[in-house]
């Protein structure tokens, strides 16, 4: 009997074969009492196929596989009885014209490390998870939209490293990260992590971002059950876990995906439409759906086999627009003569509507970096049905206005202001990633003006208005304590800076915001709605100095942000606030544990009948050079 049912290929032909990775691939099975190894690939302009490896010594002749009927579905399969799993294999594709080609599995759970490009049996149907009071809370908090979502981005092979290694090993393997990791986000007060680079990629450079196994954790780090043993982990110890996911384009290694079969076949045939000339990869074939449902079903199998929080999905522009990243007679229109790609959008409305439906509490998260309508609607509506998406616009802002000297600031106060008249257009997180540190762009705090400790407290006073500011929270690895140097995947990162008292205080700092963040449900319950934000005074532009509030859905417990941006302090300043009760103070940015002067202040604050940004209550507050103060009230 075969492994392949007709009914399997049709549902491979609708695109809604959603066990596909259980099919495809390379899988134990037990025929006619026998044990051995189901070897099933996906090539419909092959002559021949065979499958090589060491259970046969690399013959390209000995183990060739069935064209199943009907033949035009293009699936090849052979059972290997006797073979078990740890052996490396490749499949050999004969064309019509007479090539070779020598083919990883597009659906391998597993590969040999690099530089070797074989894929390896292995059994990923025995892992043994305890994670259930994490996913059952999941799926009753349903959707992120009023949880605490504070993410910590992180490139595992050089988050930590083992010492005295060259500089592409001495990797902490899965397990290590897991312990040595969670400890830390734990500590510091992060809600989860979001990790680059785990599907499989041939070249370390590429961050991951240029996939060549899409069912396959990478072996850097251990084993599919290594991986999984992480994931449980961070779910024993109430982390989420976020994987970066890229359907966008893959490479043209000889081994990978491209012209899998002697022609086009995952990706467009037409190279106006299958390649990204300034990326030098391949664009998928969004409207075959076969495709579609290869990456489908790397998704689902992300989400539903390794108990996956979210995929946040890379590159998304560059899929819904078909002129992307190309001149004039570099790409197609559409059928109306626009250059929206309508394959691209049905499939995100297909794959966000199954993953988010099938998986309760698992978010999709579209880094989109346009205007785009609707990315986080409702697909009946016309959305493309994302969870959130990252907020492209605020993070430049931000960046724009944190790198001006101070004197300058008064001139561009708005761009800390605008990211409040669309917040409502879309679900957001605000994202300081790993992309703003990179490619000679600075490190975070080199990019703030000043000297010493100018450059920390720039930094500080940005950091708070970046976690009240309404939004989910995304920060990437090294930015909590002040890297000095941008990102290099080569190496660890400067963790002896922490000797230094300015970045120890710096993550103390980082440290105190996500854990009030996490405390207090008005910084994070109505992020998406204008019923949880008020400016108290949004045009204090002279000054620079911000001042909002933050509301929770019952009016108690909520906060008053201030945050001044100027190297000026100012004695006698006074802020409106909404009534006549007490204000507790519940955050100083000029504590002692800070770096700050260690003033002595009070923590209770009685709104004094005295008109002040338009409201008739206010208080006073004596606010430092670049000083936030975060106060307490309820209505």
């Amino acid at each position: 009997m075969g492994n392949f049912s007709e009914l399997d290929m049709y549902l491979f032909g609708q695109a809604t074969h959603y066990d596909i990775y259980r099919k495809m691939g390379a899988h134990p099975q037990t025929r006619r009492k026998k044990k051995g190894i189901c070897f099933a690939v996906y090539a419909p302009h092959a002559a021949k196929v065979f499958v090589i490896g060491e259970f046969n010594e690399w013959n390209e002749t000995s183990h060739e596989m069935k064209r199943l009927k009907p033949e035009e579905a293009g699936i090849f399969e052979l059972f290997v009885p006797g073979l078990g799993t740890g052996s490396l294999y490749k499949y050999l594709i004969e064309t019509p014209d007479g090539r070779k080609l020598y083919k990883a599995d597009p659906f391998a759970n597993y590969a040999e490390m690099r530089p070797g490009t074989a894929s390896r049996i292995v059994d990923i149907e025995n892992i043994k998870w305890t994670d259930d009071a994490w996913m059952q809370k999941r799926a009753e908090k349903g959707t992120m939209d009023e949880q605490p979502m504070s993410i910590y981005e992180v490139h595992p092979g050089s988050w930590m490293r083992h010492p005295g290694y060259e500089e592409d090993t001495g990797f902490y393997t899965y397990r290590e990260f897991a312990k040595a990791l969670c400890t830390y986000v734990k500590k510091m007060g992060y809600t989860h992590v979001e990790l680059m680079g785990i599907s499989e990629y041939p070249f370390d450079g590429s961050w991951g971002y240029q996939v060549t196994g899409y069912f396959a954790p990478t072996s850097r780090y251990g084993t599919p059950e290594d991986f999984a043993w992480m994931v449980n982990y961070f779910h024993r110890n109430n982390i989420g876990v976020i994987l970066d996911w890229v359907p966008a384009h893959f490479p043209k290694d000889a081994h990978g995906l491209a012209e899998f079969d002697g022609q086009a076949l995952y990706e467009y045939a037409d190279p106006k439409k299958g390649e990204h000339p300034d990326w030098g990869t391949k664009i998928f074939d969004y409207g075959n759906n076969q495709v579609k449902n290869f990456l489908i079903g790397s998704a689902l199998m992300w989400v539903e086999h390794y108990h996956i929080d979210g995929l946040r999905v890379d590159a998304v522009a560059s899929m819904l627009y078909l002129d992307y990243g190309k001149q004039d007679g570099q790409w197609v229109a559409n059928q109306y003569g626009e250059n929206k790609n309508l394959e691209a959008i049905e499939f995100f409305r297909h794959i966000n509507t199954l993953i988010t439906g099938r998986n309760k509490g698992a978010v999709m998260i579209a880094e989109e970096s346009t205007a785009w309508p609707m990315v986080t609607g409702p697909a009946q509506e016309g959305g493309l049905n994302f969870s959130l998406k990252w907020n492209m616009g605020w993070m430049h802002d931000f960046l724009d206005y944190m790198k001006l000297d101070p004197y300058f600031r008064k001139d561009n106060h708005n761009k800390m202001t605008f990211a409040m008249s669309y917040n409502g257009s879309e679900k957001y997180i605000l994202v300081l990633s790993h992309d703003e540190v990179v490619h000679l762009k600075c490190s975070m705090l080199n990019k703030m003006p000043g000297l010493g400790r100018d450059k920390f407290s720039n930094l500080m006073v940005g950091y708070a208005f970046m976690m009240g500011h309404p939004g989910k929270k995304l920060l990437f690895m090294g930015q909590e304590f002040a890297q000095l140097h941008e990102w290099n995947e080569k190496t660890e990162l400067e963790w002896y800076l922490l000797d230094n008292p300015d970045h120890k205080h710096m993550q103390e700092y980082v440290k105190e915001l996500l854990h009030m963040y996490k405390k207090y449900p008005a910084m994070y319950e109505l992020d998406h709605s204008w019923n949880g934000f008020e400016w108290v005074n949004a045009n204090d532009n002279e000054r620079s100095i911000f001042s909002f509030i933050r509301k929770s859905r019952d009016g108690k417990n909520s906060l008053l942000f201030v945050c001044n941006f100027t190297p000026v302090a100012r004695e006698d300043y006074r802020v409106g606030v909404p009534t006549g009760k007490s204000y507790r103070l519940i955050f100083n940015s000029d504590d002692e544990k800070f770096g700050g002067s260690g003033e002595a202040r009070p923590v209770s604050y009685r709104a004094k009948k005295q008109e002040c940004d338009g409201r008739p209550y206010s208080i006073a507050y004596p606010l430092p050079a670049y000083g936030v103060a975060v106060f307490r009230f309820s209505y």
